[in-house]
Parts: structure tokens; C-alpha cells; sequence
């Protein structure tokens, strides 16, 4: 797992309580190499997000179990990863075009 990635769960999360969600989803993935705390104020601050609400949101502990339950949830279903793809429940290892051809033509022959 990324090293901010559970920090980055929460930033986002606390961004769309502000109605920001993708917006700050996609300044994230935009700077994934250099995620630190500092990036993750200067991505909130950036967007114009209540700076006050959304420190207290990414310590609210009703958020931190939500971003908790997401975890188990994905680790029960065999997800290791992002991405991680499913076909019909099973997980797609070949993802080229042809992989993924193959898995849907052998899932829709059953």
C-alpha cells in the first residue's frame, strides 16, 4: 500500500463532504509521486476547501472506520491492488485488450 494512501482516503473523503470529490481525486492521481501531508493541504487549499472543516473531517473517526470497512472489504473480495479488475468475479491478470477479450469470451461460453 502507498505510504499516504490511507492519509489520501481520508483527504478525499473529507473533500467530498465538501462537494469536491473528483476534483480532488484527480489532483491526487495527478501528483501520486510526490504525496506527503504538505500536498495533500496544498491540493485542499488549492480547491478552495474549508480548511478548518476539512482538518477535523480527515481526523473524524466516523470517516477513518468508513475508509476501514472499504479496506476489509476489498481484502475479502481478493483485491490486492489498483487497479484490481473483475470479470465475473474472477481477477483479470492479463489486461490487454486481448486478456480481457479472452476472459469475457471464455466467461459468456459458460
Amino acid at each position: 500500500m502507498h505510504p499516504f494512501a490511507r492519509k489520501a482516503a481520508a483527504a478525499v473523503v473529507a473533500a467530498n463532504r465538501q462537494g469536491k470529490f473528483w476534483e480532488y481525486h484527480h489532483k491526487l492521481f495527478d501528483n501520486m509521486s510526490s504525496l506527503n501531508d504538505q500536498k495533500l493541504t496544498e491540493i485542499a487549499k488549492g480547491l478552495d476547501l474549508n480548511m478548518d472543516k476539512f482538518n477535523k473531517d480527515t481526523n473524524d473517526p466516523d470517516l477513518q472506520a468508513i475508509i476501514q470497512k472499504d479496506v476489509r472489504n476489498g481484502i475479502a473480495a481478493g483485491v490486492t491492488g489498483t487497479p484490481t479488475i473483475f470479470v465475473n468475479g474472477k481477477t483479470v491478470t492479463n489486461r490487454s485488450i486481448q486478456g480481457f477479450q479472452d476472459m469475457i469470451d471464455a466467461e459468456l461460453k459458460k
